[in-house]
């Protein structure tokens, strides 16, 4: 039987409780985001992560992720 063990991250200055190890593009669909949205970028701990680097960049326990999207408008 295998158990996910769940990590506090801070979203945009909220706190959040995820799985461990778990991918940017995961995070953004918990979040109700589509990871193929060419308007996102995302931070982690300050540092913009690529969106060729999003499947690799997995979150640890106290990570802080800014998520920024393109809104249309004038």
């Amino acid at each position: 039987m295998s158990t996910v063990t769940l990590i506090p991250i801070t979203v945009n200055g909220e706190a959040h409780e995820v799985a461990s190890g778990l991918a940017l593009p995961d995070l953004l669909q918990h979040l109700d985001l589509d990871p193929a949205n060419p308007g996102i970028a995302v931070a982690v701990n300050g540092a913009v992560v690529r969106r060729a680097e999003w499947p690799e960049q997995r979150l640890g326990g106290g990570d802080e992720v800014e998520v920024i999207t393109a809104t249309q408008g004038g």
